[in-house]
């Protein structure tokens, strides 16, 4: 279930969500988006602002860390248990963002972003295929590149099932994309509180990977 593309699509739109959060509230910073960032701190570096290109390092090296404790989680976690260490990211995600909600603006938001980026990392790492095709569920440039060349390869070969995936690609581009609207749509209306949103998704993550028993 965890590879399943109805997984992967809510996950998406969660993705786009927390990317609109984190720049409408909190400071102007792509929670998600590393490249975005990486290329708002060259700006700042360029223009002798070193304060302001620090701050967008934040974020780089969270999600550096992010990526490195899924990796252990992975491996410390014994398999075959009631639960998939998958599930536990999920509820890492929930309780960290849950939290998040409680940091006031200004003052906590390299705090909040830190948190958010951390999330975005551990989504990134522990969720990257659906029905086992590679994807990213916190970005959408590599999804983008493989529905082009599931596009190619169908025009090339007229195997429909190519078209299929590249459909499916695209379908997830559109989630975050309708999970980026709605972050910035809600966000201003609901401001910090509006992460809580996010949470009510993740909940919906974790019961989908709930292990059913086999029919007899």
């Amino acid at each position: 279930m965890s590879e399943s593309y109805l997984l992967g699509a809510l996950l998406a739109a969660v993705g786009g969500y927390l990317d609109a959060y984190t720049y409408v509230c909190r400071g102007q910073v792509f929670a998600n988006a590393q490249t975005g960032n990486m290329v708002l701190m060259g700006i700042q570096l360029a223009q002798g602002h070193v304060r302001q290109a620090l701050y967008y390092l934040v974020p780089i090296l969270t999600f550096f860390v992010g990526i490195c404790f899924v990796e252990l989680l992975r491996h410390r976690c014994p398999a075959g248990g009631r639960l998939h260490w998958r599930q536990g990211a999920i509820a890492i995600e929930f309780v960290a963002l849950a939290a998040v909600a409680f940091l006031p603006q200004e003052s906590y938001n390299p705090l909040a972003i830190i948190v958010v980026s951390f999330v975005c990392a551990v989504q990134a790492q522990s969720f990257r295929k659906f029905n086992g095709n590679a994807f990213a569920s916190t970005m959408c440039t590599g999804n983008l590149r493989s529905a082009s060349e599931h596009f190619y390869r169908f025009t090339s070969s007229r195997n429909r099932q190519e078209l299929y995936i590249c459909l499916e690609y695209l379908l997830i581009i559109g989630f975050f994309i309708l999970g980026a609207g709605a972050g910035c749509f809600l966000t201003r209306l609901y401001d910090i509180k509006a992460v809580w949103l996010v949470c009510v998704a993740l909940a919906l993550a974790f019961v989908l990977m709930v292990k059913r028993p086999a029919q007899q």
